[in-house]
């Protein structure tokens, strides 16, 4: 039997009952109708009824798979990293987004080409830490917040390394005191005033000393200056986790024992290294184990071999008793 779309039949009476049979209703029930015979108003409104109420209970199954996705994330701990194009801050946004039962992973980043370096996802957010507006978008709802920003000094052209020490410089804005200090200050801020509920910063062992090497690059003074930011954050009243890393390594992680220690004496020692694996695995830790939380530690390893890889993260952050 031929089907008809009764509204076009209706408003179409004057036209012939060959109707274009690659027409289709919007309401899909009443395609259902024959051509032999007009509907009547009564059938028309049974099958705009049954339409509507199909709709409503596809509408109903969207709403109950969306509740349950945000309740779901009810349970999970969305966590932004800010340095995400960094070597160690790439390394701690691969972990998160690893871990999607536990965290939602958003990151900061300074360019379109580093989010593209890190997947390009939505959860990637552009901006500059030197501005606090530039940093909203991204801090907005998250529970916690990952510091892994530092400025990086760079050789000055002409420098050759084989015949004595290079010189270095920073670029224009790019300043510890603009990145280290100003913004990281920017970052504790937004983060308090959005209601981010602990902050792990990531910073570097060497800090008590002024004239430390790191402090001649470029005449940046750039442990001065992580040092000051890292002295805002433990009086922002904010649950944190300042972690000094030693020596950074491009190693694999987890096969090392890791040392705590506080005021530099790991530099006095042989055992001042630490593979960025590491160091992303203990920001990731200090989320979840309250006793890393009010805390500052120096952090290092034993070589590859010795001693025995660190499992119990809560009894290494038990370790710590310096709260900076």
């Amino acid at each position: 039997m031929a089907l008809i779309c009764p509204r076009v039949h209706l408003l179409q009476r004057s036209t012939p009952r060959h109707h274009n049979l690659n027409h289709r209703c919007p309401h899909k029930y009443l395609n259902l109708l024959p051509i032999a015979s007009s509907p009547s108003p009564s059938t028309i409104a049974a099958a705009v009824a049954l339409n509507s109420k199909e709709r409503r209970r596809r509408r109903g199954a969207a709403c109950v798979v969306g509740v349950v996705t945000a309740m779901a994330n009810l349970d999970k701990t969305t966590v932004l990293v800010t340095g995400a194009g960094g070597r160690t801050g790439k390394l701690v946004y691969e972990k998160l987004k690893e871990r999607s039962a536990q965290f939602i992973g958003r990151g900061l980043v300074r360019t379109p080409e580093s989010k593209e370096q890190i997947g390009g996802a939505d959860e990637v957010f552009i901006g500059d830490i030197r501005s606090t507006d530039s940093l909203l978008p991204a801090i907005q709802g998250i529970d916690a917040l990952i510091i892994l920003t530092s400025a990086v000094p760079k050789m000055k052209p002409g420098s050759d390394p084989t015949k004595g020490r290079p010189e270095f410089y920073f670029e224009d804005g790019a300043y510890p005191e603009q990145v280290d200090w100003i913004g990281q200050k920017n970052q504790i801020d937004a983060a308090k005033a959005a209601g981010v509920k602990q902050i792990v910063l990531v910073g570097s062992m060497g800090g008590t000393n002024p004239n430390h090497p790191l402090n001649n690059l470029g005449n940046g003074n750039i442990l001065i200056w992580k040092r000051k930011a890292e002295q805002y954050l433990a009086d922002s009243g904010l649950p944190y986790t300042i972690i000094r890393a030693g020596g950074l390594q491009d190693k694999d992680g987890g096969v090392r024992e890791l040392i705590v220690g506080k005021d530099d004496e790991l530099l006095q020692t042989e055992t001042r290294t630490i593979a960025r694996a590491d160091v992303a695995e203990v920001c990731i830790q200090a989320l979840q184990i309250e006793e890393a939380k009010f805390k500052a530690f120096d952090l290092a390893s034993k070589p590859e071999g010795t001693g025995t890889p660190t499992k119990d993260f809560k009894a290494l952050f038990s370790q710590v008793t310096t709260r900076f």
